[in-house]
């Protein structure tokens, strides 16, 4: 070794001195930050400035790279709280937040245990959430709700240069006295919905039969009204007829139905004798006069 140092002498070993600390400068100073990640530099223990990915000079020697924070999106471990409802009922909700730190410098300067913090926090929030709620509602509305803490705990995470990406509810669930009371609901309301179709499918064939039969009277009645209508107008023809030609035009066609009425009833095959009144021969003879006479 000594022949080595007597060898380059001293301005050899201040040469080499001086390559080593070219070489430590270069590596202390020149940072290669990964696309998921920050870094946070400090100065004499003071925040100095955060590296994004790529290539990043700093100072050698005097700054360095404390905090290597990355920044990829992370989830909680799913965790269950105790909450009450509005209306006094016991549910046990089950969460799980996604979030990545998108400000490191407040991170890591603010906040010591980042996910225990947020899990307090979302635990608070959905307490509170809860508690303006009925049971009802937070079964109905769980997309609301989740909207609702995702936003208060963004909140108050601002602080913390953090962002929440995600707020799941991912479970309600509920003592077996609850859910026993519950079902006995659930079914009377069946119950009442069952009877509530029932008196509407009543009433609508009540309803139905009413309106058959009112649509019957109306068909009677009209046809009623046609025949009077044709009656009267039979009626107005005959009497139209007499004024036109006089009573004896009248007493003809009468004469003429006789005689048809009396000439059907001795070509019955089922008749031998005819026995007929003598008032009715009188009839029968004065219809031949007439018909004799021809038709006035």
């Amino acid at each position: 070794m000594n022949e080595i140092i007597s060898a380059l002498g001293g301005g050899g070993i201040a040469t080499l001195l001086f390559a080593a600390f070219i070489i430590i400068s270069v590596y202390k100073g020149v940072r290669i930050v990964s696309q998921s990640e920050k870094h946070v530099v400090e100065r004499f223990g003071r925040l100095r400035t955060v590296l994004g990915p790529g290539i990043n000079f700093i100072v050698p020697f005097l700054d360095r790279v404390a905090h290597q924070i990355s920044i990829l999106e992370r989830q909680l471990p799913n965790a269950s709280q105790d909450a009450i409802t509005a209306d006094n009922v016991l549910v046990q909700v089950e969460t799980s937040v996604f979030y990545r730190i998108t400000e490191p410098e407040k991170t890591v300067y603010r906040i010591r245990d980042v996910d225990a913090a947020i899990a307090t926090t979302v635990a608070g929030i959905v307490r509170a959430e809860i508690g303006k709620m009925e049971l009802d509602e937070v079964q109905s509305n769980r997309a609301t709700l989740i909207t609702t803490v995702k936003e208060a705990v963004e909140q108050q995470v601002d602080d913390w240069g953090i962002e929440v990406t995600r707020a799941e509810l991912l479970d309600v669930n509920l003592d077996q006295a609850t859910r026993d009371a519950m079902l006995q609901q659930l079914n009377a309301e069946r119950e009442r919905r069952a009877a509530v179709t029932r008196a509407e499918g009543e009433k609508r064939a009540v309803e139905l039969s009413a309106d058959a039969e009112l649509y019957a009277a109306e068909q009677v009645a009209k046809a009623r009204r046609v025949q009077a209508d044709a009656e009267a107008y039979a009626t107005g023809v005959v009497a139209q007829a007499i004024q036109d030609n006089g009573l004896e035009a009248a007493q003809y066609q009468v004469a003429l139905k006789q005689v048809e009425s009396l000439n059907a009833l001795g070509s019955s095959p089922s008749s031998s004798t005819i026995v007929v009144p003598a008032n009715a021969l009188e009839a029968f003879g004065d219809a031949f006069k007439m018909l004799r006479g021809g038709r006035p």
